[in-house]
């Protein structure tokens, strides 16, 4: 096989449109795309072009000769997608279809105009997607002094290839048209009248930033928190910089095993000379280091066919940390792989089966994957101590795991955008395609658009988002013109409406200036050292310089 793609895969498409000969599956137009845990390359068909590998955001595909000891299943996982065609050249090759851009038709009153609440990676594919026309203008709006939502705060930090996405983020950041206002709050310091009034339409593209919380006894207590909050606290958020993350006993039980429970447990039991080498904040590393976890209990509910962990997660973490099962759970993932029918299914349960055993002495720490376990409390006096669980299916059975930290990781949920109508079943915004609707009448909300998780819920890939926000923009932009988005009333005072409600506003420049310093704090040895602090990231970005005074004409101008 000339080229694979790994575990670092994130599903945008781009190798799809880049690939000549229509070899890399599913593609955005195939009805599995948005459901696949990562895109897979042809055997038989790819022609080693390497067109691919220059497309790929992330630095996921490589030539089978380079891919490193512990990426070698993957040469099988690719060539598993296609049984029918290995060893079978396909007598035709064509492109893949690629979709046309949204064509905008100028008019008198100005440039179209779209304000996109958030700057995660929905809210920059949607960006991208609109300055494809020339004369559109966009502008971003986040409400920390960095960009990029999850990609910065909730990628793991030794997942360093997958932030390479960044690079993508930048470019786009770079093009004519676009202007950040970072550090400025949506419905704080302006409300969506005032957007609306300075702009065609708002997107919002502001994710599910809160928990799925689990409502048992104990939770609450302290040695008790959220996967996603400790994901922010490794990563440096400033809002969670000063998270309680207690080290100091032997176990960690994590509820819930999707791929934030896998990255925790990671984190947890890595070497942290290894993680030292990585972006994770200096006070999680420090922390780490005095750690005295030896162990990590990720506990599911249901069997291990009903893993929700993704393959590709999970041979990278069998590749690099000691995972075991019990006994118990070693005869289950052999009852299931019996009766699995499902390809993707089994070669989880084949990943699995070759696991170590848990009663085996331990000699660094280690993961144990735990089943068939539904928490019914979490005890100890005033803090945790551990987790007690009903056995599932199993009548009256119980099983105490003590723990010094209880971690929940059952799922993201958005919360309710002010000003818009929002579903609380659904956690999302109604919305029919990315248009924001009235719940009560099915009428748009005028200039009201949404992408991301926002508008379909907490699924898919950092790339998923690529196509959900190229299918809001292309409505937007028949709306603009079908005519039902009038000209907004006063788009030149946007800068000074901005600046007067949030004086410490972060520009483009500024960002730059955060980002060479954190990488200078890296020294070399690190890709960047974060700042941890809004204050320390509003220092650096006062640092940025301000350009001579026919440049910043001339920017006005192009904008």
């Amino acid at each position: 096989m000339p080229h694979v793609i790994t575990q670092s895969c994130c599903s945008d498409g781009s190798c799809v449109f880049a690939c000549p000969v229509n070899c890399i599956h599913p593609t955005p137009d195939e009805p599995g795309f948005a459901t696949a845990e990562m895109l897979y390359i042809d055997p038989a068909a790819c022609v080693d072009c390497g067109a691919c590998v220059s497309a790929c955001p992330v630095g996921a595909i490589a030539p089978h000769t380079q891919l490193t000891p512990e990426q070698q299943p993957f040469v099988a996982l690719n060539a598993a997608f296609y049984p029918e065609r290995v060893g079978k050249v396909p007598p035709t090759s064509k492109l893949a279809p690629v979709p046309d851009a949204p064509k905008v038709q100028s008019r008198p009153g100005g440039p179209l105009t779209v304000a996109i609440v958030g700057s995660g990676p929905a809210a920059m594919y949607a960006a991208d997607e609109l300055l494809t026309q020339r004369g559109v203008r966009v502008n971003v709006f986040e409400r920390l002094p960095t960009p990029y939502g999850l990609v910065r705060a909730g990628v793991a930090p030794d997942h360093q290839s997958t932030k390479q996405v960044t690079r993508l983020f930048d470019k786009i950041a770079d093009q004519r048209g676009f202007t950040f206002y970072l550090n400025v709050e949506v419905g704080t310091d302006l409300t969506h009248a005032e957007l609306l009034a300075h702009h065609h339409a708002v997107l919002y593209a502001v994710g599910a930033p809160d928990d799925r919380r689990l409502d048992i006894d104990g939770m609450g207590m302290p040695g008790t928190g959220t996967a996603t909050e400790f994901v922010a606290w490794y990563n440096g958020h400033p809002e969670f910089a000063s998270v309680p993350a207690d080290l100091g006993h032997e176990r960690v039980v994590l509820v819930g095993n999707g791929n934030v429970a896998l990255d925790v447990a990671r984190i947890l039991t890595t070497d942290p000379d290894t993680l030292a080498r990585t972006d994770i904040a200096d006070h999680a590393l420090a922390a780490l280091r005095a750690s005295k976890v030896s162990e990590v209990v990720i506990a599911a509910r249901r069997g291990p066919a009903n893993s929700a962990f993704t393959l590709p997660e999970l041979i990278g973490l069998t590749a690099s940390c000691d995972v075991v099962l019990d006994a118990a759970d070693h005869e289950r993932v052999a009852r299931d792989l019996a009766a699995a029918t499902d390809p993707l299914t089994r070669n989880k349960l084949e990943v699995l089966s070759r696991l170590g055993d848990a009663a085996a002495p331990a000699a660094r720490p280690r993961i144990r994957l735990a089943y068939h376990l539904t928490p019914k409390r979490v005890f100890g006096e005033r803090r945790a101590d551990g987790v007690e669980f009903t056995v599932t299916g199993e009548d009256d059975a119980v099983r105490r795991i003590e723990a010094g930290l209880v971690l929940t990781s059952i799922g993201y949920r958005a919360k309710p955008v002010r000003d818009l109508p929002f579903d609380e079943d659904g956690a999302v915004v109604p919305n029919d395609g990315g248009r924001v609707v009235d719940p009560r009448t099915g009428a748009p909300v005028r200039g009201s658009y949404v992408a991301g998780w926002i508008k379909r819920g907490p699924t898919g890939f950092i790339g998923t988002n690529k196509s959900c926000a190229a299918q809001t923009v292309h409505n937007l932009v028949a709306d603009y013109n079908a005519g039902l988005l009038p000209d907004p009333a006063k788009p030149s005072a946007l800068d000074g409406l901005v600046r007067s409600r949030a004086p410490d506003v972060v520009d483009s420049a500024g960002w730059k200036a955060i980002n060479s310093a954190e990488i200078a704090r890296g020294g070399g040895d690190r890709p960047r050292n974060k700042f941890t602090t809004a204050a320390g990231m509003l220092a650096a970005a006062a640092d940025a310089p301000t350009p001579p005074l026919h440049q910043r004409v001339l920017a006005g101008l192009r904008r």
